[in-house]
C-alpha cells in the first residue's frame, strides 16, 4: 500500500466499518455504507468516461454527497475539483475552463447557471444532479445513478502521486488550483493521521492504530468547498471517527447540531463565523450543553481579541485556536495564547516552516528582518496550468524544493513568527506599510462595528490612504461623525487610521469568511469619485 487516500481509507473501512462515519442533516452512514455509495458513484463516473487524471467539479453545498463524490474520484483516480457554490456565470466559465472539468456534480439549486455556460466549456460533458429542483439538460440524478451501479471495490492500482488538487477562493485574484501529490497532502494537511501525536510511518499503521483510539466526533462547520474543511474531515476519517457536517452554516443550527451529536471539536474560519455563533450562544443558544467540546479552532482567517474574549467567557472551558496555514502549505502553526491581529499575531511554527528575505536566506531570530514565510519538505507540485504563477511561488533553495507565499513577518527571538499580513493587500501610504488585518481587528472592537474590511484608496500624496468598509449593528445605533477612526487611533498608530469610513448594508465575504478585497477597494474607490 502507497499513501493514497482511497487505499487508506478502505484499509480503515476494513477495520471500522459499522462505525458511523459521516453525519448530515439526517442522513447517517457508518463507512461500510460510506464508500459502498462512493463506489457505486465511482463506477457511474467511469460508464460516462471518466478516466484516471480528469477533473471532476463539485459544486454542492454540505452534504454526504460532497464527501462521496471526493472518495468515488479518488477510488478511479480521478481528482475532485472544489467549486464555489457562489459563483456567478462568468466566475463558473472561468473555473470550468480553467480547471478543464469533464463532469460536475451540482445542487440543483444552480442548474440555471450551469446551464448557462455549457456553451462556453465544450470539455464539461457529464452532468450528475442532486436535489429535487429543476435538473440540468442531459444530467443524471445522483441516486439514480447510484442505483444503476453496483458497491464492489473492483478498482485499478492508485499511486501516492495521484493528485489532490485545492481551488483557492480567489479574493485577491482569480481563484488557482493548488496540485498536491496525495503523499504530501497525507503529511502536509492531515498530520501523517495524527496531528497532535506521531505521524504513522507506514500507510498501513493508520488502519492498525485504529482500534487503540478513542472515537471523537469532528465537526468541520465551514464549507467543504473550503480546503480546511475537507482537511479537517480527512483528519476524523483517518482516526476512524465520526464527522459531522451542516449543510449551511446557521449559527444557531451549528450549536445545535454540537450539541446533539456530542462534538468533540469544531473547525470555522474566522470571526465571520465565530461572532455569530458567539451571539447564538448568549441569546437564542443560552444553556445549550456543550460540555463535550474541548476545541475550537479557526483556520484560513484569525480571531479578532474582541470575538476570541466574547466567545472565551461563553465556552470557558474549551481550548480556542488560530491555526495557520493556506492551500498551499497545509498546516504550519498555532497561535501564541493572548496574541490576536489587534496585539500582534505571534505564532509557533513546526520545523517545516521559516521565514526568507529577499534573497530566499533564512531570517534570523530577533533581528525585525521583515520577510515571507515559506515551507519545505512536503509541499505542493505546483498551480494548475500556471507555470508563472507556479515559478514565482515555488522556488529550489539547496536543492530543496520551498513555497513562498505572500505572508509577511518576522522572527522573535524565541523562534516564534509575528505575522504581519498578507502582502497582496499591504496598502502603502507614504511609505508606510499596512496590514489591513491589524486595523480590521481594532475596528471591529467597536460597539456599533459588526464587521469591517479596510483596503487602500488611491492619494496623491502619500500614495494610498487607508479606506474602511463597516457593517453597523442595528441595535447600537450610528456612531457619531469621525467616532470610529478616532477609536482606531487610540489603539494603532495615526497613519494606520481610516482616513475615509464607508458604512456598506454587509461586508462580502466568500462562504467560507475570508474578506473580499477586490470588492473592497471597487467600493471603496467608486466612493472616493464619488466624493470627488
Amino acid at each position: 500500500m502507497e499513501y493514497n487516500l482511497a487505499d487508506i481509507f478502505e484499509s480503515v473501512v476494513d477495520v471500522v466499518g459499522d462505525r458511523e462515519a459521516l453525519v448530515c442533516g439526517d442522513r447517517r452512514l457508518t463507512f461500510d455504507e460510506l464508500e459502498r455509495r462512493a463506489n457505486r458513484l465511482a463506477h457511474h463516473l467511469q460508464s460516462v468516461g471518466v478516466r484516471p487524471g480528469q477533473h471532476v467539479g463539485v459544486q454542492l453545498y454540505n452534504c454526504t454527497e460532497y464527501v462521496e463524490t471526493m472518495l468515488a474520484c479518488f477510488k478511479i483516480r480521478a481528482v475532485p475539483i472544489n467549486v464555489n457554490y457562489r459563483y456567478v456565470e462568468d466566475e463558473l466559465a472561468y473555473l470550468f475552463d480553467d480547471a478543464d472539468l469533464v463532469a460536475l456534480v451540482h445542487d440543483t439549486e444552480f442548474s440555471t447557471r450551469v446551464e448557462a455556460v455549457r456553451s462556453r466549456t465544450p470539455k464539461l460533458h457529464s452532468f450528475i444532479t442532486v436535489g429535487d429542483g429543476p435538473q440540468s439538460m442531459g444530467a443524471v440524478d445522483y441516486d439514480d445513478a447510484l442505483a444503476a451501479q453496483h458497491d464492489g471495490r473492483d478498482f485499478d492500482p492508485r499511486s501516492a502521486d495521484d493528485l489532490y488538487i485545492i481551488y483557492t477562493g480567489g479574493t485577491t485574484g482569480m481563484p488557482k488550483g493548488v496540485m498536491w501529490r496525495q503523499e504530501d497532502l497525507f503529511f502536509a494537511g492531515m498530520g501523517g493521521a495524527d496531528p497532535t501525536g506521531t505521524p504513522v510511518s507506514r500507510p498501513e499503521e493508520v488502519a492498525e492504530r485504529i482500534p487503540n483510539r478513542g472515537v471523537l466526533h469532528y465537526f468541520p462547520v465551514a464549507p467543504l468547498m473550503h480546503g480546511a474543511a475537507q482537511l479537517a474531515t480527512w483528519i476524523g476519517f483517518l482516526q476512524g471517527s465520526k464527522v459531522i457536517l451542516v449543510r449551511k452554516f446557521d449559527a444557531v443550527d451549528v450549536v445545535r447540531t454540537a450539541e446533539r451529536e456530542r462534538a468533540n471539536t469544531l473547525s470555522i474560519v474566522g470571526d465571520a463565523m465565530a461572532r455569530p455563533l458567539a451571539e447564538a450562544l448568549a441569546g437564542e443558544c443560552a444553556g445549550a450543553d456543550l460540555s463535550s467540546v474541548y476545541a475550537l479552532s479557526s483556520a484560513g482567517a484569525i480571531l479578532s481579541g474582541a470575538v476570541r474574549d466574547k466567545l472565551q467567557a461563553l465556552l470557558p472551558k474549551v481550548m480556542l485556536l488560530d491555526n495557520f496555514g493556506a492551500s498551499e502549505t497545509g498546516f504550519q502553526g498555532t497561535g501564541v495564547a493572548g496574541s490576536s491581529p489587534d496585539k500582534g499575531l505571534k505564532f509557533t511554527v513546526n520545523n517545516r516552516s521559516a521565514v526568507l528575505d529577499d534573497d530566499l536566506k533564512l531570517v534570523e531570530p530577533g533581528s525585525g528582518v521583515i520577510g515571507r514565510v515559506a515551507q519545505h519538505g512536503h509541499v505542493p507540485v505546483g498551480y494548475y496550468k500556471d507555470e508563472v504563477k507556479t515559478k514565482a511561488s515555488f522556488v529550489t533553495i539547496d536543492g530543496e524544493r520551498w513555497v513562498v507565499l505572500g505572508d509577511m513577518a518576522t522572527v522573535e527571538a524565541d523562534g516564534s513568527i509575528s505575522l504581519l499580513g498578507r502582502g497582496s493587500v499591504c496598502i502603502n501610504t507614504g511609505g508606510e506599510k499596512v496590514y489591513p488585518e491589524e486595523v480590521e481587528a481594532v475596528l471591529k472592537a467597536h460597539p456599533a462595528v459588526y464587521d469591517a474590511v479596510v483596503t487602500g484608496v488611491p492619494d496623491e500624496r502619500y500614495g494610498q490612504r487607508v479606506a474602511a468598509l463597516v457593517q453597523l449593528r442595528p441595535e447600537v445605533g450610528p456612531p457619531a461623525e469621525g467616532e470610529i477612526t478616532e477609536h482606531a487611533r487610540k489603539h494603532v498608530a495615526g497613519y494606520k487610521a481610516p482616513r475615509l469610513v464607508v458604512v456598506v448594508p454587509e461586508i462580502r465575504r466568500s462562504p467560507s469568511g475570508k474578506a473580499d478585497y477586490p470588492w473592497a477597494a471597487g467600493v471603496a474607490a467608486q466612493h472616493v469619485t464619488a466624493k470627488g
